[in-house]
């Protein structure tokens, strides 16, 4: 991780140097993150917090804060640390009252120790009042986890929540190239922040939704941008909240995957990636009424391999599996990209031929696919033999739906076993 460098701040080595703070008339105190205390109060901001003297201050009890508002501080000093001045608003507690405000801040280093500190500023003209609307507002936007914004029409930030403050904080130390801004920086792609930061302007706001460069890494954000109004210049802002929707989009992208994979295990083969016997009768099923549109035939090819169990009892399941995975690439070889082959289960597979216009072609890939099953396959130095037998029914000749005709080329297969194996026969 990066060292900060607070080497630009100024050091304030002990609470004489602040003397001259006891003439402004507006409470300015100092705090000390490291302690999580105040340091030092000018006699205003004694004043404010209803106490007597600086040590009552310095020696306030602070044991109760939050974890959230420990935080906050920490936010607040990194922030200033960056722009100089923050201004922000601010809930606190004098005398156990709320009191709402608008305050700046400026990082020091304090003492021989260089504590983080940060000198407050309160300008009482600004007071936000004491109206529940408005501190359920401010509580509200320091706490939740949306990410809050304001950038002027320039792009550069204004103000922006804790949430915000902790998502870019690496943006801290980082020198922005030429035509870089705050806005755009905040974006994986610089270029599409720039087109996000124009559309919002042009259209007065919207909804997107991008990809964004966070201390936690590179998240996916919606992004809801509205303009609105600075509360004490009156200049028109651009107010963004992002929503970080990763989860979301992770859930979703998990959903899709395993929708996928559902897919692939119910209309394809695991082992050789061949379409299932379902999903070859949905093909077949819309195939034969193309192919009654025009007048054309199918042939459906029930082909059981010869000598295969021999191969599983000698060598193993193994040898069994990449022997099988070796068939379907040779029937695949076997076929046009119009035709389908899948795997039914065991060593029984069958394949469809489409556009038949003669007998003639379906007996050249009946042949075909018998010649192609007889070379020795080669698997770890092993030469394994098998061969195979195909039954084989005509559409619309043999049947006129999926099961007939699988049923019709089956009958044939096993005529074919019973006569010797290793050849085909066509229904007649």
């Amino acid at each position: 991780m990066t060292t900060p460098d607070y080497s630009h701040l100024t050091i304030i080595e002990t609470s004489d140097e602040l003397k001259l703070y006891d003439l402004v008339p507006n409470p300015i105190w100092v705090f000390d993150l490291d302690k999580h205390g105040w340091w030092w109060g000018n006699t205003e901001a004694i004043k404010f917090w209803g106490l007597e003297t600086v040590d009552d201050l310095i020696n306030k009890d602070l044991s109760g804060d939050t974890d959230g508002a420990r935080k906050r501080m920490e936010q607040t000093f990194d922030l200033a640390v960056k722009e100089g001045l923050t201004v922000d608003p601010w809930t606190t507690y004098p005398n156990g009252k709320p009191k709402t405000l608008f305050m700046k801040h400026r990082a020091a280093l304090l003492g021989p120790e260089r504590h983080r500190g940060i000198i407050a500023y309160i300008h009482e003209d600004v007071n936000l009042g004491e109206q529940p609307e408005n501190l359920l507002l401010v509580e509200a936007m320091r706490y939740t986890t949306v990410m809050v914004t304001s950038f002027t029409l320039e792009g550069e930030s204004v103000i922006e929540n804790p949430a915000a403050t902790e998502a870019y904080k690496h943006l801290n130390d980082i020198a922005y190239e030429k035509d870089v801004t705050d806005f755009t920086a905040r974006f994986e792609i610089h270029e599409e922040g720039l087109a996000c930061f124009n559309r919002a302007k042009e259209e007065e706001g919207g909804r997107w939704e991008y990809r964004m460069r966070t201390s936690a890494g590179v998240r996916t954000h919606m992004l809801d941008i509205r303009m609105t109004r600075h509360p004490l210049t009156g200049d028109f802002l651009m107010l963004m909240a992002e929503y970080d929707v990763t989860p979301l989009k992770i859930a979703l992208e998990e959903a899709r995957l395993a929708e996928a994979e559902l897919h692939m295990l119910a209309h394809y083969d695991a082992l050789t990636g061949l379409p299932s016997l379902r999903l070859f009768q949905e093909n077949l099923t819309k195939l034969m009424a193309l192919a009654s549109r025009k007048n054309e035939k199918l042939a459906v090819m029930f082909i059981d391999l010869d000598g295969f169990k021999e191969v599983n009892d000698s060598y193993g399941h193994d040898v069994g599996d990449a022997v099988l995975k070796t068939v379907a690439d040779r029937l695949k070889s076997c076929i046009r990209d119009a035709d389908i082959v899948s795997r039914i289960g065991g060593d029984e597979f069958i394949l469809l031929q489409t556009g038949v216009k003669d007998m003639d072609a379906v007996s050249a890939l009946a042949e075909k696919i018998t010649n192609s099953l007889l070379p020795k396959i080669d698997i770890k130095g092993l030469e394994v033999t098998i061969g195979a037998s195909v039954g084989v029914a005509l559409y619309p000749d043999h049947g006129a739906d999926s099961e007939k005709l699988i049923r019709e080329a089956d009958q044939r297969m096993y005529t074919v076993k019973k006569s010797g194996k290793n050849n085909y026969l066509i229904a007649s």
